[in-house]
């Protein structure tokens, strides 16, 4: 029975894991997407904005509120950047995020 246990426990443990790798390597890339779509503005913070782009995705769950937070800024900046652009941005970033975070 504790050989259940056991693996029921490890199995837990690993997913919490998983998990919080899956939040900071997110939260790594939107500061990534961030700092990328703040050049593009000329933002003179950088930093500021890719906070902002962060605290965007406690919105809702998925990555929609992040990518409308980056299509309407780019839109009252008068960006022209693709939809397209930025979600294969967004898969790209978070490619680098993972990576960076698994060098730590």
């Amino acid at each position: 029975m504790t050989g259940i246990s056991d693996r029921e426990k490890a199995f837990e443990n690993k997913f919490a894991h998983d998990q919080e790798l899956k939040f900071k390597a997110l939260a790594r890339r939107n500061k990534l997407l961030g700092h990328w779509a703040a050049g593009i503005m000329g933002k003179a913070d950088a930093e500021a904005y890719a906070k902002e782009v962060v605290a965007a995705d406690f919105e809702e769950a998925g990555d929609e509120d992040v990518f409308r937070k980056i299509r309407t800024d780019f839109d009252a900046a008068g960006v022209a950047v693709s939809d397209q652009d930025i979600r294969t941005k967004m898969v790209e970033l978070l490619g680098e995020a993972v990576a960076q975070i698994e060098k730590q």
